[in-house]
């Protein structure tokens, strides 16, 4: 029978810093989170990354996930989580590895990925994963209460920036479960939030990743800027701001994510 807290002591399993590490320990609440990330599915395969000691591990298995992959980085971490799998030898599968290098497509499509992230890595992993969305039918993840508040930003918020308007281009973001410091171990410093990605069936315009990053790299490089300024590396800004429907004397913040769809296809038509 896996016991997180036996596990702990057994395995001497403190948090690192270096890997971003912050465990949640209590049983009602891991399964709180792994009931909202598998509501009104049935996952062919959930990923998740970053499972520490495996309580959120163990929760996802009891909910009846039928085949589970986790990713684990920390040595220590993939040999406890090895007394869970004895417990769940068809189901769970462990791969000592590190997500950022790990390649997703061995796992097929229809993937749900559900992960207490390491706030070092979070949006790397989370661009990673937006690049290769159609891979995917949902993931729930957990981020600073800040990064989750620029995911689900739109234009004229303070929050609103790249990571907005890349993640609202390609999915439907909303924030399901606020927690306090106090949930975790060690309690970081920051709030956090759960946060529900489901990918768009169609995406605005089929534009490729890297010249939406650079459309808003430019636009956002200089946010205080006026359009007509900051767009000017990518070629003729009023022609950009008209394809957008809205004024060169706009700033980035204030640009709809449709807006900066257009001006990505469009730059990538007058580029062929």
């Amino acid at each position: 029978m896996y016991i997180l807290k036996d596990i702990l002591q057994k395995y001497n399993l403190q948090a690192k810093k270096s890997l971003g590490q912050n465990f949640i320990l209590d049983g009602n609440l891991l399964h709180k989170i792994a009931r909202t990330a598998l509501v009104g599915l049935s996952p062919r395969v959930v990923l998740e990354v970053g499972p520490g000691p495996g309580g959120l591990t163990q929760a996802l298995l009891e909910e009846g996930v039928k085949r589970l992959v986790a990713i684990e980085k920390d040595n220590r971490c993939a040999l406890a989580l090895q007394e869970l799998q004895a417990d769940f030898p068809r189901q769970l599968e462990i791969l000592n590895e590190d997500a950022l290098l790990f390649d997703e497509s061995q796992l097929g499509h229809e993937i749900c990925v559900v992960a207490n992230l390491p706030y070092n890595v979070s949006t790397v992993l989370l661009v990673k994963w937006l690049k290769q969305i159609k891979r995917f039918s949902r993931l729930t993840l957990m981020f600073q209460k800040e990064v989750a508040e620029r995911l689900t930003a739109r234009e004229n918020e303070e929050a609103y920036g790249r990571l907005s308007v890349l993640t609202g281009w390609l999915a439907d973001v909303s924030i399901e479960m606020i927690l306090p410091p106090a949930v975790f171990t060690p309690s970081p410093k920051v709030t956090s939030a759960l946060v529900r990605v489901m990918p768009k069936k169609e995406a605005f315009e089929n534009i490729s990743f890297k010249t939406m990053e650079r459309v808003t790299a430019a636009a956002f490089g200089q946010r205080r800027k006026m359009l007509r300024s900051s767009l000017k590396s990518l070629g003729d800004p009023e022609a950009l701001c008209a394809v957008a429907g809205i004024p060169s004397t706009e700033r980035a913040e204030n640009v709809p994510v449709e807006g900066f769809c257009r001006m990505a296809a469009f730059l990538e038509k007058e580029e062929k």
